[in-house]
């Protein structure tokens, strides 16, 4: 996609969440679902200004967040007076749309979690042929030729699952209805559709960085130059010093410059030093990507007691 249009899905105030003014005398568990919709809202607004955290990181937090979201809405959705109040109106739209919503993210996450898996492994792969390279086995260029295949077809699939999730936020729920007197419905339904905002704004956020610019070029030395000059990448690759980059563009550029000190056959000594620097890069891709395997994990388990307890409730 071009970089035009990958700006469209950057983060932007759309995704998100508002403050919840819930009515007096809340139950324990709709304030306990409040506070980490807050902490969410605070990662939202902080997360692209964010100079503390890496990318990787920001994201690995709001993942994690998510799961203790979720685990909350599963104690308040499983309150006698929870179910009582969305069985009154089990066969309405509004509450299907609800119903349906955590599938969806699934749908999302098991294709995410495939995606990040095949990385990982192609991630490892690397860093195997590069300690083997060491000892005189040349079969690193076609681990690297398989890496950056893999970084297409993910690139791609993330510009898909970015499109649906527009979608979704395009399409809102029909709304319930305007006579509803029940104090704790209306808290629900404001509960559900913050955190169905908050999560599309995350994984949005997980999409982006997962289809980012790809920096391979034709391997000609001076066509790598013009396209760091382009992006406006500072590099230094003695203390492998990157700006402005996150850490799948850190592996791209450290394995463009291992592919520029193969092809003009350096020595052995300024070889070591482009694999140290591309193993330093890929060993922070791993520590990240284990990050957000875990936050994924954790989500998808609270994503799928969520929809059970909905099942549950307006199953006849």
């Amino acid at each position: 996609m071009k970089r035009a249009t990958m700006a469209t899905f950057k983060h932007s105030s759309k995704y998100g969440v508002r403050s919840i003014s819930l009515p007096t005398r809340s139950h324990p568990s709709t304030i306990q679902v409040e506070e980490e919709l807050n902490k969410l809202k605070s990662w939202d607004s902080s997360s692209s200004s964010s100079s503390s955290l890496s990318k990787v990181e920001t994201i690995c937090y709001g993942l994690l967040g998510l799961g203790k979201l979720y685990k909350c809405i599963e104690h308040l959705l499983k309150l006698p007076l929870t179910q009582q109040a969305l069985g009154q109106h089990r066969d309405e739209k509004w509450v299907n749309e609800f119903l349906d919503c955590p599938l969806r993210f699934l749908d999302l996450l098991g294709k995410t979690r495939d995606s990040i898996m095949l990385m990982k492994s192609s991630v490892e792969d690397l860093q195997s042929s590069l300690r083997r390279r060491k000892i005189g086995n040349l079969d690193i260029e076609g681990y690297i030729s398989s890496y950056w295949s893999l970084r297409r077809n993910i690139r791609k699939e993330c510009t898909k699952n970015l499109l649906f999730l527009k979608q979704i936020d395009d399409g809102p729920f029909p709304p319930p209805p305007l006579d509803l007197d029940d104090n704790h419905l209306c808290a629900l339904v404001r509960v559900l559709r913050e955190s169905s905002l908050i999560t599309s704004s995350i994984f949005q956020s997980l999409f982006v960085l997962l289809s980012s610019s790809i920096l391979k070029s034709k391997p000609t030395k001076w066509a790598f130059v013009s396209r760091l000059v382009h992006k406006g990448v500072l590099i230094s690759c003695n203390n492998n010093q990157q700006e402005n980059v996150n850490a799948l563009e850190k592996v791209d550029l450290s394995l463009c410059n291992l592919e520029l000190t193969i092809m003009e056959n350096l020595n052995k000594e300024e070889v070591g030093e482009r694999i140290q620097s591309t193993n330093r890069s890929l060993e922070a891709l791993v520590l990240g990507i284990q990050g957000i395997e875990e936050g994924l994990e954790c989500l998808f388990k609270h994503l799928i007691n969520t929809r059970v307890s909905f099942l549950n409730i307006i199953s006849p």
